[in-house]
C-alpha cells in the first residue's frame, strides 16, 4: 500500500506531495488535466513503463511476502525513481535496476486499462486457471513445474536433432575437408624447431664455395709449421702455445672438411622444399606447435562427425520418449484445468451477474504440445468471443475475473485502474463501483473515472485540475466532492439537479 507520494517536474506538474488513504483512491478531473501523467509516474516507480518527471517518490507498506535477501527491506519502503539523461531506479536508498525493480513488485501491483485489450489471450487464461488452482492442490502445482521444467528441456533436444538433421547433408563434405587438413599436415610431419635447422643449412649450403676456397688457401699454413717451431728452438723460447694453436686448427680444420662433405651431399632442392612447405604452414596457423595443435583439435571433430549418426538416433529416441511422457502428464494437467474451470465459472457467474452479465464459458480445444500443455483456452460470452466484446463488457468481464483471481486474499497490494468505468451504461456503472468498492477491501485501488458512482466510493478522492498551463492535485473535502461529482455529472455548468444527485450518492 502507498502512503505517500512526492513528484517533481512531471510536464505539466511542477510538484505535488500528497498523503495517501488505505481503500479506494479515485482520481478525476477535465480531460486533458493529466490525470494519466500522474497515475503513469506512480506506476513507474515499480518498474511499468517509462519515468517521465524528473523526480518520483512514494512510501509503500512492505508487502509481507516481499523477501529479498539482496536488499534490505523494512516495514516502510522508500522507492524513488530520478530522471536526467536516463531514468535511475533506488530501493531503500539501494541502486536497483528496473527489471529487478518490476519483478519484486510485479506480484503486489496490477494494472488495467480502458485502452489495454489484452487479457483474454489462451497463454492469460491458462495462466489464471493454473494460478488459482496452485493456491489450492500443491499436487498441481508441482505437476506444471515439473512439465514445463522438461518441456523446456525436450525443446532444446529437439533444436539439437533439427541442427543435426541440417548439418547432415553437409556431414561428408566435413568429414572429406576435414580429414584433407588432417593429411596436408600430417603428410608435412613437421617438427619443432625444425625449421630453424633447415634455415641454418640453407645459410651454410649458400656459402659452402667460399668454405672451401678458404680452407684450401688456409692450408698452407702447414707448409711453415716445422720452420717456426724450429725459429723458436733456435731462440731457445717456449713454443707450446704455438703447438696448441697448430693442433686446434687441424682439428677445426678437420671439422670443416667432414661438414663440407656432408653438405656436398645435402640435397638443396630437397632443403629448399622442405622450408616452403613448413613457411606455408607457418603463414596459415602462425607456428608448428600451433600447427601440429590444429591437427590435434581437427582429429577430435572427425570423431565428432562421425558420432553424429549415433547422436540423432539417441536424440530421436529420447524425443520419442519424452514426447510420450509429456503427452500423458500434459493430459494431467488439462485434466484438472477443466475441473477447476467449470469451477472458476460457477463463482464468476455471481460477479458477472452483479455486473449485468451473463456467465462465461471457458472453451478448450486441443492443440500440439507447447511450454504450457496441450491447451489453447478463450472465452465465450453468452456465444460471443473476446475479440467481438464491447469496450464496457471487456472491461467488466476482466473485474470479474480479477475479482475471483482474488477471493480469500489479503492485503493484496496495489490495484490501477484507468477509467476501468469507461463505455457503460448508468446500471453498468453503478455494479462496476459497487465491486471495486468491495475490492478495495482487500487492495488499494487508484482509479482513473469519469462516473460520478466510482467517484462517490472513493475513500480519498483526488481532483486533477488545469489552470495556466499547469496542472495540481486537490484532496477534496466533502464539499470538494460534491462539486466534483456534479461537475461529471452536469459537465462545467453545474445545476441544482447535479448537486442534489451529488449529495444523495455520498450520503
Amino acid at each position: 500500500m502507498i502512503n505517500r507520494v512526492y513528484i517533481k517536474n512531471l510536464i505539466l506538474f511542477d510538484e505535488v506531495e500528497l498523503e495517501i488513504d488505505k481503500g479506494l483512491i479515485v482520481l478525476s478531473g477535465p480531460s486533458g488535466a493529466g490525470k494519466s501523467l500522474f497515475m503513469n509516474a506512480i506506476l513507474a516507480t515499480f518498474g511499468y513503463g517509462i519515468s517521465e518527471a524528473s523526480l518520483c517518490e512514494v512510501s509503500v507498506k512492505k508487502p509481507s511476502k516481499l523477501k529479498n535477501e539482496a536488499y534490505e527491506l523494512g516495514d516502510e519502503l522508500t522507492i524513488k525513481v530520478l530522471k536526467k539523461d536516463k531514468a535511475r531506479y533506488y530501493l531503500e536508498g539501494q541502486r536497483i535496476s528496473k527489471k529487478a525493480l518490476n519483478g519484486l513488485f510485479s506480484p503486489f501491483v496490477q494494472f488495467l486499462s480502458v485502452r489495454d485489450k489484452s487479457g483474454f489471450e489462451s497463454r492469460n487464461l491458462i495462466e489464471l486457471i493454473d494460478n488459482s488452482l496452485s493456491a489450492k492442490d500443491k499436487n498441481f502445482k508441482k505437476m506444471v513445474k515439473e512439465y514445463r521444467k522438461r518441456y523446456l528441456n525436450y525443446k532444446l533436444k529437439l533444436e539439437e536433432l533439427e541442427k543435426i538433421k541440417r548439418d547432415e547433408n553437409r556431414i561428408i563434405e566435413l568429414i572429406e575437408f576435414t580429414q584433407f587438413e588432417i593429411d596436408k599436415i600430417e603428410s608435412i610431419a613437421p617438427k619443432v624447431g625444425e625449421d630453424c635447422e633447415l634455415m641454418k643449412i640453407k645459410q651454410q649450403l649458400s656459402r659452402i664455395d667460399k668454405v672451401k676456397e678458404a680452407l684450401e688457401s688456409a692450408n698452407d699454413i702447414f707448409r711453415v709449421e716445422e720452420s717456426v717451431s724450429e725459429l723458436y728452438r733456435l731462440l731457445e723460447k717456449d713454443n707450446s702455445f704455438f703447438i696448441d694453436l697448430m693442433n686446434q686448427l687441424r682439428v677445426d680444420f678437420e671439422d670443416i672438411e667432414i661438414l663440407s662433405d656432408e653438405l656436398s651431399e645435402v640435397d638443396i632442392e630437397h632443403v629448399l622444399d622442405r622450408l616452403e612447405k613448413i613457411s606455408a604452414l607457418k603463414r596459415r596457423y602462425g607456428t608448428i606447435e600451433e600447427a601440429l595443435a590444429y591437427v590435434e583439435l581437427k582429429k577430435e571433430e572427425l570423431k565428432g562427425y562421425k558420432n553424429i549418426e549415433q547422436d540423432k538416433s539417441l536424440l530421436e529416441s529420447f524425443i520419442m520418449m519424452e514426447f510420450s511422457e509429456l503427452s500423458v502428464l500434459s493430459n494431467r494437467i488439462s485434466i484438472g484445468r477443466k475441473r477447476h474451470a467449470l469451477l472458476f465459472e460457477n463463482s464468476l457467474e455471481k460477479y458477472l451477474n452483479e455486473l449485468k452479465l451473463p456467465p462465461i464459458k471457458f472453451i478448450f480445444t486441443k492443440i500440439s504440445l507447447d511450454s504450457l500443455g496441450e491447451d489453447r483456452v478463450s472465452i465465450d460470452l453468452n456465444g460471443s468471443k473476446a475479440e467481438t466484446l464491447s469496450g464496457g463488457e471487456f472491461n467488466r468481464v476482466r473485474l470479474a475475473l480479477m475479482v475471483v483471481a482474488l477471493s480469500g486474499v489479503e492485503n493484496g497490494g496495489l490495484l490501477i485502474l484507468d477509467e476501468i468505468d469507461a463505455n457503460v451504461s448508468g446500471d453498468e456503472s453503478i455494479a462496476i463501483a459497487n465491486m471495486i468498492s468491495k475490492l478495495s477491501s482487500v487492495y488499494q485501488i487508484f482509479a482513473i473515472s469519469h462516473q460520478p458512482h466510482l467517484a462517490s466510493k472513493a475513500t480519498q478522492h483526488l481532483l486533477i485540475s488545469k489552470s495556466r498551463c499547469k496542472s495540481h492535485v486537490t484532496i477534496l473535502d466533502k464539499k470538494g466532492k460534491i462539486d466534483e461529482i456534479a461537475r461529471i455529472i452536469a459537465g462545467e455548468k453545474m445545476n441544482p439537479e447535479a448537486i442534489s444527485f451529488a449529495k444523495k450518492l455520498l450520503i
